[in-house]
C-alpha cells in the first residue's frame, strides 16, 4: 500500500493501516505519554510501552513532579496494563549519570547554565530509545512532548504545539532530520485540559498526577548539592566584584550564580550601590569572579553558538553564509524574537534586533522560521558566548536590518 492510498485513520502519516503500524511509546509514567499511548492503542495501532529508569528510584520514590524513577516507573505499568500493552523497563541509570548528570554539573562549574532537559533528549532518550525501537521493529517512535510534527517532502518538520503554554520545542531544538524520521508527537495538535480530560476518559488513575520538575534528578531541589558533590571546584571561593570594578564581598562558589540573578547575591549593605538593585551579569568560573552590576548591564545584541543543528530547508552552511532573519528564543519561557543567523569569522553569530536580557552561556539558542505562534522550529545551539549590546550603541549601523 502506498502513501496516497493510506487510511485517514493513520494518522501518523505511515503507509500502512495502524493494525499492521508498530508504535514503541515512550512512557515516562506522566500523563502525556500515558495518554499518547492510550490514543494510538484506541485507534488501532500494535503499541509496545518502553520506560527509562533514569536514576536511582529511592531518591525519587516520595518526591511529587519527578520522573523516570520511583513511582513513575510503576504508574507507567499500571497503565500499560490497563491499556492492554506490553511494557519495557529499560535501565540507563549509568548512562544517564555520565552524560545528563556529570555533563550538567561539570558545566555550572564552568560558570554556565545548562539545560539539562535538551542533553537528556539529546543524548539518551533519542539515542538509546531509537535502538530500543528498532530491534522491536517500529514503525515509528512516539512521545508525550507538545510539539508538532509534519511532513515536509520526504522529511518531516517540526512546529511550535497549538498549547503555547506548553511548547516544547525549544528543548527538542537538537532532534536531527534522521530522529525525525522515526518520531511522532501526537499531543501537538492538543491543549494540556484535552489531554486530562482524555486521561479520565481512559479511567487513568494518573489523570491528574503533576506535571515532572524541569530537572527531575534533584530530589532536595537544590541543585547546588548534586554540583557540589560531582563537581567540587564550583564551590571554590571567590570575589563578587562590581562591574566599575570595586569588590563588594565574597561568594562560596560560582554554582550559586547565573546570569540574571537578583535574589541571594549575599552582598547585605555592600549591595547599596548607586541606590540600583544589582544583578550577576558575568562569570568567570576559572577565577571564580562573579561580576554584578545594573539591570542594563543585562542586555545583550549578539552571542555565538556552539553544536548547531540544522532541521531547515536547505544546508545550513549556505543558508547562514548569506544571513537569514529568523526569530530566536535564548529562554524557553520568551516568545520568539527577530533576529539575524549568519556566519562570522566561521563562527555562527545570531544578532537580535532588540536586546535580550539575561543570555547566558549554555543556555540554548533556538531558531524559528517566524514569531508566529505555530511557526516551524528550525534547529538551534548552545550559546558559547555572548556580547554587550553596550557595544552597539554608538554604532547604529551594526544593528541587523530584520524586520520586526
Amino acid at each position: 500500500m502506498n502513501a496516497a492510498a493510506s487510511p485517514p485513520l493513520n494518522s501518523l502519516d505511515l503507509p500502512k493501516p495502524p493494525g499492521e503500524t508498530r508504535v514503541v511509546v515512550a512512557m515516562s509514567g506522566g500523563v502525556d505519554s500515558s495518554v499518547v499511548a492510550a490514543l494510538l492503542k484506541e485507534q488501532g495501532y500494535d503499541v509496545v510501552g518502553v520506560t527509562m529508569q533514569l536514576y536511582d528510584q529511592g531518591e525519587a520514590e516520595h518526591r511529587p513532579g519527578s520522573c523516570c524513577a520511583g513511582q513513575d516507573i510503576f504508574d507507567a505499568r499500571q497503565v500499560a496494563a490497563r491499556l492492554g500493552v506490553p511494557h519495557y523497563v529499560l535501565d540507563y541509570e549509568t548512562r544517564f549519570r555520565a552524560k545528563v548528570i556529570d555533563a550538567f554539573a561539570q558545566s555550572y562549574a564552568e560558570g554556565e547554565t545548562p539545560i539539562p532537559c535538551v542533553t537528556c533528549n539529546q543524548q539518551i532518550k533519542f539515542v538509546d530509545l531509537f535502538d530500543m525501537a528498532r530491534d522491536l521493529g517500529a514503525d515509528a517512535l512516539a512521545t508525550g512532548h507538545y510539539i508538532a510534527s509534519r511532513a515536509d517532502g520526504a522529511e518531516r518538520a517540526l512546529y511550535r504545539a497549538v498549547d503555547g503554554d506548553r511548547d516544547q520545542s525549544y528543548f527538542l531544538f537538537a532532534t536531527t532530520r534522521e530522529q525525525l524520521r522515526l518520531l511522532r508527537f501526537p499531543l501537538g495538535e492538543m491543549s494540556k485540559p484535552e489531554v486530562r480530560e482524555h486521561a479520565r476518559r481512559f479511567g487513568l488513575a494518573i489523570a491528574e498526577k503533576p506535571d515532572s520538575q524541569d530537572i527531575c534528578f534533584v530530589p532536595t531541589g537544590r541543585y547546588s548539592d548534586i554540583v557540589e558533590k560531582l563537581a567540587p571546584q564550583a564551590a571554590r571561593p571567590g570575589d563578587i566584584v562590581h562591574v566599575d570594578g570595586r569588590v563588594l564581598g565574597r561568594h562560596n562558589g560560582v554554582m550559586h550564580y547565573t546570569i540574571g540573578q537578583r535574589k541571594g547575591l549575599g552582598l547585605g549593605a555592600a549591595g547599596a550601590v548607586a541606590g540600583e538593585p544589582l544583578y550577576v551579569v558575568r562569570i568567570d568560573a576559572g577565577q571564580a569572579r562573579v561580576t554584578v552590576g545594573p539591570r542594563s548591564e543585562l542586555a545583550t545584541r549578539r552571542v555565538f553558538l556552539r553544536d548547531v543543528n540544522w532541521i531547515g530547508p536547505g544546508a545550513f552552511d549556505q543558508v547562514a553564509a548569506a544571513g537569514l532573519e529568523i526569530a530566536v528564543r535564548v529562554r524557553s519561557t520568551r516568545p520568539p524574537a527577530p533576529a539575524l543567523l549568519e556566519i562570522r569569522d566561521g563562527e555562527v553569530c545570531v544578532e537580535f534586533v532588540d536586546d535580550e536580557s539575561g543570555v547566558a552561556p549554555g543556555q540554548a539558542c533556538v531558531f524559528y522560521e517566524s514569531a508566529a505562534p505555530r511557526g516551524r522550529m528550525l534547529g538551534g545551539g548552545f550559546i558559547r558566548s555572548a556580547e554587550s549590546a553596550a557595544r552597539f550603541a554608538d554604532a547604529p549601523g551594526q544593528r541587523p536590518a530584520v524586520r520586526a
